[in-house]
């Protein structure tokens, strides 16, 4: 038998496909502990051989800001990369924009006396000292969870390791740029290494502890899950921000394979969950990508599916500004309490 899971702020679809036999059912999610819906599925199932499972637990923590409290690294003097960001007014002839808030604080902006050249060449060797010192400083800081990001080490990474190798002695959880990003435009690479930093926590725990689950029923040692760009890899091989588009993939790729079976080859996909709505196109047959992402108005420079999400879905929370404006959402009903029309 072969089992798919997919979860959301709100439901938890479970597709089984036992032979020629498919049968698929929803239950609650459970916002508290969001990997506890899909495990106890797991848990009601016979044997499995496969097991796959889209999420949007990464996309719901970076919109509705619920992530580690993350310290980012630098290289001394671009201690404000993350909030200068590119200068460029979101809208241009609007006097009241305002840009997205970074998931970094601007006191857990921290820099570091280290300098390479655009060729990777070391300009002020980064010293074994330093490097600890910092983790020192970062830790009594009080950050969970470590951003690293410096100036060209998509050249040139030793800095940016020995940096990690340090934080990693004190236990840290720590996002390097270098690993997960190496290209060039430093503010991308930073915003995204940012993001990857503020959902790890909160992202690895749950797939691990879905992975214990799947072991303990004698499942496959390790699982699939969907990833951003629409393709499937081995859960311990994603970093975190590959996942930020996991649930919305899976939706396009159903409207990928529906255009195809309905013969048609051009389609606008829409899906709508409890939290996020999401919006993407399928033009000739094909998806549309893209390696310059935003979520919530802020940066992501890794390969996705070009789905353009917003914090309103079907539970999303109506309020009021301190203007008095009507808001609504990013924040979710989710499952408990629920919409207001399950009552």
């Amino acid at each position: 038998m072969r089992v798919a899971t997919d979860i959301g702020g709100t439901f938890t679809d479970v597709v089984t496909l036992d032979g020629n036999h498919i049968r698929g059912w929803k239950v609650f999610s459970t916002p508290d502990s969001p990997d506890r819906a899909v495990t106890e599925i797991i848990r009601e199932l016979a044997d499995f051989s496969s097991f796959s499972h889209g999420t949007t637990v990464a996309t719901n923590a970076l919109l509705e800001r619920k992530g580690a409290k993350v310290a980012f690294i630098t290289t001394r003097g671009f201690k404000d990369l993350l909030s200068i960001a590119r200068q460029r007014r979101p809208r241009l002839y609007d006097f009241d924009c305002s840009r997205p808030t970074p998931v970094v604080s601007r006191n857990l902006c921290f820099e570091v006396a280290e300098r390479l050249s655009p060729d990777g060449t070391v300009i002020l060797p980064l010293s074994l000292n330093d490097a600890y010192e910092l983790a020192d400083r970062v830790m009594e800081a009080g950050a969970e969870a470590v951003a690293i990001c410096l100036l060209f080490s998509y050249k040139n990474p030793a800095h940016e390791i020995l940096l990690e190798k340090a934080f990693k002695k004190r236990g840290m959880s720590v996002s390097r740029s270098s690993e997960i990003i190496p290209e060039f435009r430093e503010f991308e690479r930073a915003s995204t290494t940012a993001i990857n930093a503020f959902i790890q926590p909160v992202v690895q725990s749950y797939v691990q502890e879905i992975r214990k689950a799947v072991r303990k029923v004698g499942g496959p040692p390790d699982y699939d899950i969907m990833k951003s760009a629409g393709g499937v890899a081995a859960s311990r091989e994603i970093h975190p921000v590959e996942l930020l588009l996991s649930g919305p993939a899976g939706g396009v790729s159903g409207g990928l394979l529906l255009a195809r079976l309905t013969g048609r080859e051009n389609l606008i996909t829409f899906d709508m969950g409890g939290t996020s709505a999401d919006f993407s196109a399928i033009v000739d047959n094909a998806p549309l990508w893209t390696d310059e992402s935003e979520i919530d108005g802020l940066p992501v420079r890794i390969p996705t599916l070009d789905i353009t999400t917003i914090g309103a879905g079907g539970g999303s929370i109506a309020w009021m500004d301190k203007g008095g404006a009507l808001r609504v959402g990013p924040q979710s009903a989710g499952s408990v309490p629920g919409p207001a029309c399950y009552n």
